[in-house]
Formats: structure tokens, sequence, C-alpha cells
């Protein structure tokens, strides 16, 4: 593997992910801390929700970084990106099946049986993918038997699918969560590695109505139950760490794109939509008009961005562990004005909702265009200069094939 390799990975859609010099290129010098760039985090590695959309990219930009990577999810086999990899499972199997409604699927995950094995060789740089249930303590259990130095935690319900089914979301973002944050606690008081766990919170923290303003003095105020969820963790993680129980840092994510045609429950799916429907060469009834406001990111920075949480110094976040991850902030319609300027005929195949769902526009069309993010930006983190280099960049790393039509406006 070549130098630029070691730490460089392919995420999902192709698309490159530098570690190590994303945040030197994007904000002339590296984070607010000496300068320190971010390298790779400790490890071993435990990657929650790694069959997912992010944690598929998260899995590859660590790929041969240096630490042993124990990538999990219901999924099974691991998804092409992951693999070829060691698989690993519990000794003894799952007495359920991953497909089973009472231990719901996370993420955009396929489902299938938990695989069983009892493989559990590592080597520095490698990947194994472990497919099982986090809600299942036993399931935690065997990961933590690899007594990972760093955790990044991406496994949940999001969104539509939270708020449609209560208990499901509260099983999977909030109990399995606190199940591994006591792991986490236990394994450094049993004399274990003390755990840095990088969390993925969310501006749905945030409720409605959206503050004509936000930065990093805006108080949440959740008016969803995944963003109520995600609030509760965010005060464990400043308790925990706190009280010197681990080291964690969780980043409140805005919309992440372009994300594939795969409906994952997110209300905020059609961010993506609008830009890969089009360009893809299909029309497109986007359920907003183009007045709606959004926060975007690209899957590159996002990545870039967790995993210098991961490498920064403990005291860098400070008492409050969760910071707002930098976004760009646009209107439908200057997404649609920014493939105009790549291909006239896509911009054309896109059709606003005159009428739109006004619950939907409330928490995810009306994100402040007067939005600061100053904390992240002295934390190093980074985001797309611009529209059109995020939409280039789709293109640029978008997959052969463009996967099946999505529904108009479905979310």
């Amino acid at each position: 593997m070549s130098a630029q390799n070691d730490r460089t990975g392919k995420g999902a859609g192709g698309v490159a992910v530098d570690v190590a010099g994303d945040a030197a290129r994007d904000t002339g010098g590296g984070s607010g801390f000496g300068g320190r760039a971010a390298g790779p985090p400790a490890g071993p590695v435990l990657v929650t929700g790694a069959a997912g959309y992010l944690g598929q990219a998260l899995v590859a930009a660590l790929r041969g970084a240096g630490p042993t990577v124990i990538a999990t999810d219901l999924a099974s086999p691991p998804p092409p990106s992951l693999a070829p990899s060691p698989s690993l499972s519990p000794a003894a199997p799952m007495p359920f099946s991953a497909g089973d409604p009472a231990h719901p699927a996370v993420d955009d995950a396929p489902t299938g049986r938990p695989m069983v094995g009892d493989d559990r060789s590592t080597s520095p740089g490698s990947v194994i993918f472990a497919a099982g249930d986090l809600t299942d303590p036993r399931w935690q259990d065997a990961l933590f038997e690899h007594r990972p130095a760093t955790v990044f935690h991406l496994a949940g319900i999001v969104s539509g699918a939270a708020e449609a089914d209560f208990e499901r979301g509260r099983r999977v973002n909030l109990d399995a969560t606190l199940q591994l944050l006591e792991r986490c606690r236990r394994q450094a008081a049993a004399g274990g590695p003390p755990v840095t766990l990088v969390y993925t919170s969310s501006i749905a923290v945030f409720g409605v109505p959206l503050p004509a303003r936000i930065d990093d003095h805006t108080p949440p105020a959740p008016t969803l139950s995944y963003g109520a969820h995600k609030r509760a963790i965010e005060i464990l993680l400043d308790d925990y760490s706190r009280r010197g129980l681990l080291d964690a840092r969780g980043l409140r994510l805005p919309g992440v794109v372009v994300r594939p045609p795969l409906p994952n429950g997110a209300l905020s799916g059609f961010n993506s939509d609008l830009i890969r429907e089009p360009l893809a060469g299909r029309d497109y009834d986007c359920p907003v008009g183009e007045e709606a406001t959004l926060w975007l990111s690209s899957l590159r920075h996002v990545v870039g961005n967790l995993i210098r949480m991961a490498a920064l110094p403990a005291a860098a976040p400070g008492p409050a562990r969760t910071v707002n991850a930098p976004a760009i902030a646009v209107s439908a319609g200057q997404i649609r004005d920014a493939i105009a300027r790549v291909s006239p005929a896509a911009a054309a195949r896109i059709r606003f909702s005159a009428v739109p769902d006004p619950a939907l526009v409330a928490q995810f069309g009306r994100w402040p265009l007067a939005c600061d993010f100053a904390r992240a930006r002295a934390l190093g983190l980074t985001t797309d200069a611009s529209l059109d280099t995020l939409i280039a960049e789709h293109l640029a790393g978008r997959p052969a094939a463009a996967g099946p039509p999505r529904m108009a406006g479905q979310r």
C-alpha cells in the first residue's frame, strides 16, 4: 500500500477521504490546538452502524491507517465496501435474526441472520466485520472483548423511523447507547484502556420553530423523539467526561450528502434526492419549495471531522463535549441553480412543491442562513467550500450504477 493510500480511504460512492490533509487545506493550517493534524485514532477501534452510508465510508478511511477496526452492524454478510475482511461473532449464535421486528435494523443496513464464528485474530490495519445487534447486552460484551481504545458510535434509528415507533427508537438510540457508555466505563474501571468515544449527534436537537440564527450558544430544544434521544445522550457525554469515566466527544451532523437512494427513515432524505435524482437523469418532485433552507456537508468532510474529533486532546472540546459540525447553509433554489451550472437539463428535471408539507418544512426546510460554526472551526473541523465543489465531488465519485429510481417526494 502506498504512502498516499495509508492515509486516504475510499468512502461510500468512491469518495476519497484524506484523514490528515483536509484540515490544512480547508482551514489554512490545521486545528486551533497547536496546528495538530488529525492522525489515525488509537486502537483497537470499534465502529457501530458500520454498514450504513456514513459507517462504510468511515471504516474505509480507517482501513490500513494503523489500528485494528472492529466494524459492527446488523448486516450479514458485510457490504461490499467492507469486504474482504475476516468476520467475528460471539461463539454462540444470537437467538433471533436481524430481520426480527423486535430487534430492528439500524441506519440503512440490509438485514440478515447474524454471522456465527470464533475467529478472533487481528492484525494492525485490519478490519473485522462483526454482525450483531447492539441492543443485545451479550453482543456488546463480545465486542468489548477486544478492549477498544476508540469507539465511533454511529448506529441509530433516525428521525422518521424513531417518530413512527417510539419503543424501537428508544431501545436503539437510548438503551443501547447507555449500555455502550457503561461498557466503556467498566472497561477503564477494570484496568483496561480508557475509551475515547466519538458520538454522532444531530442538528435535530434544535426543534421547531427553528431559531433565526444558530451558533455555539444556541440552546437545544428538540421537538422530535430522535432529537430528544440525541440531546439526552449529549448530556450524559458531558457527565461521563466530567467524572473522568471516559473521554467523549459529540458531533452534531447536518444533512450528509449525497446519500444513495436507500430509504432509512430519515425525513431529511430529500436533501440528497434533490441533488442525486436530476443528475442521474430522473425527474424529481421535491417535497419542499425552492425557498426552503438546508444545512449540508459532503461525506468526505463529515468522515474527516469524525476522525479529527477522535484525535483531539482530551481537554480540547471543553466541558460541553458536543460541537455543531460546520455546514454550508443554502436554499433549495440555490441547489437547483448550482446543478444548472453543471447541467441545465438536470436542473430542468426538478419540480418544487407548490404546497409543501408544513411539518416537514418547519423541521427540515427552515435551517437559518444566519449561522456560525466558530467552535468547530477552532477545533480544525471543515466543510465544503461551496455548493459547486460539493456537487463536483459527487459527480466525480458517483458510482456507475445510480441505483433504482426513488419515488418522487419519498421520505
